[in-house]
This record gives C-alpha cells, structure tokens and sequence, in this order.
C-alpha cells in the first residue's frame, strides 16, 4: 500500500468549530454546542475582504489556515488540491435570479467569486503562494476525487501537499439539482512517508469495486453535517480524532474506492 503522513488537520462546521473541540466532539468525549457558531473570518484576508468573502472563501480559507499552522508548514510553499461538489451556490443562485430578472445587473464581483476555483485563488493570493493549484469537482464523489489527486500527488512528487474540501448551503430553486446544508470543510496536510511532523499515517490503495459501500460515520456526528454535500469527509475525521487504528473506504468513483488505514 501507498503512504501519506497527515502532518496538519483543520476543520470547521456550524457546530464542530475547529479542530481541537471537534476531535473532543467526533470522539464522543464531549457534545456539540447547540448554538450555530457564525462562519469563521479568517485572519489571512484584510479585514474589508474579510466582511466581502463569500462563504466557500471564508470556511475554505480558515481550514486552510489552520491545517498549515498545525503542521508548521509554510502555506506559500505548499502546492494544493481544493475540492468542492459545487462551489459557490448562493453565489450561483444570486447569478441566475439575476439573469432571470434583470441581466443587465449582473456583478462582475459576483460572477469572479463563481467559479470553482476562487477560494483556490483567495488562498494563493493570500498567501504569497506560487506552488501549483488543483480544482477538484466529482458531484457525489467530489471529496474521494479530491483525496485521490491529493494523495497522488504526494506519491508522485515526492513532496507535502494541501488538500482542502468545503461545501456551503444551497439556496432558492439550485437546490433541487444540488441539495447542501449549511457549511462544511476540512483541510489536511498531507506528506511522504519521511516526514518528521506526522500526527497520522495514512495507507492507501485504490480497487475496483462494481458496487462500493462507503464507510458510514457514526450516526450522532453525520448529524452535525447532515445534508451537507462534503460530508462524506467525516469518516476520515473520525479516523484521525480516534487516535488508534481503522480502516475506511472512501468512494472515488461508481466502480472505484480508496481503502486507507489509518495508524496513529
């Protein structure tokens, strides 16, 4: 099998806020906070951007962030993955309602923060960062895809990479093509097996399969990200906040999966 070392975690949900209190949560040590936390304002952008970001740049951004600072890393070092089922959808309903009423009217701010790869953007910028970006879309396989690409990338080049996952609320009539709840992302820093800051080890291999079965999360966590188009990431945050041994399938593809072992 193939080895990542998962040297850095960041996560942020409305109520698994931060890595160190959603390990307690995911755990079962503690429960999750009632009250919605807001989204996060992460401290890389000036405070005026800060207050414009769309959602997918906030919560993408401050995973981010907190993943790198977790591993020591230096993000304008780091080549990157992020990877989301569908961007910015209240962005994209913004866009369409407008078409439909008033095209005229349409922003150019609106349609810059559209596209998929514009927290991708934010966080080079950001950052000062010239490594190489991926963009990553797969609809319901998006976070496996994104893994994939991740992990080979460390294979390949020998070398640490970021990989960020997020998805944000669907609003108005998107939402019967591309159904999402509320805000979801995660970030880890992945690197070959030599590498001296591992929180984890990460074996993996990828099989065929004609009819995959992911691995489920425990139910009283997917609870807390229920309905949001990432969620398949929490079985892998399980995993890492467990701190022993598991094993866990991850869905690339209808007739593909990921089968990691996860060793702390």
């Amino acid at each position: 099998m193939n080895v990542a070392c998962v040297e850095g975690v960041g996560v942020w949900a409305s109520r698994l806020p931060g890595w160190d209190a959603a390990r307690e949560i995911l755990r079962g040590e503690r429960g999750a906070p009632e009250a919605r936390a807001p989204r996060p304002a992460p401290e890389l952008l000036a405070p005026t951007e800060r207050r414009r970001a769309p959602d997918t740049v906030a919560v993408a951004l401050e995973v981010a962030s907190r993943a790198c600072e977790s591993a020591a890393r230096d993000p304008k070092h780091l080549p990157s993955v992020f990877a989301s089922t569908h961007g910015d959808l209240a962005i994209t309903h913004a866009i369409c309602d407008t078409l439909a009423r008033s095209p005229a009217l349409t922003s150019p701010t609106k349609f810059h923060n559209s596209v998929l790869n514009a927290a991708a953007g934010y966080w080079t910028i950001g950052t000062g960062c010239l490594e190489p970006y991926t963009a990553v879309s797969g609809h319901e396989h998006t976070f496996g895809k994104g893994l994939f690409e991740a992990v080979v990338q460390v294979a390949s080049e020998r070398a640490a990479v970021l990989f960020v996952a997020y998805d944000i609320e669907c609003a108005g009539p998107v939402v019967t093509m591309a159904p999402s709840q509320g805000l979801l992302g995660m970030a880890l820093v992945l690197a070959p097996e030599n590498s001296s800051h591992t929180k984890a080890r990460v074996r993996w291999e990828l099989r065929g399969s004609t009819a995959p079965q992911p691995t489920a999360a425990r139910a009283a966590n997917a609870a807390l990200v229920a309905g949001n188009a990432m969620a398949p990431c929490l079985p892998l945050l399980e995993a890492l906040a467990d701190g022993k041994a598991r094993s866990i399938c991850v869905i690339v593809a209808p007739q593909l999966v990921i089968d990691i072992h996860v060793e702390p």
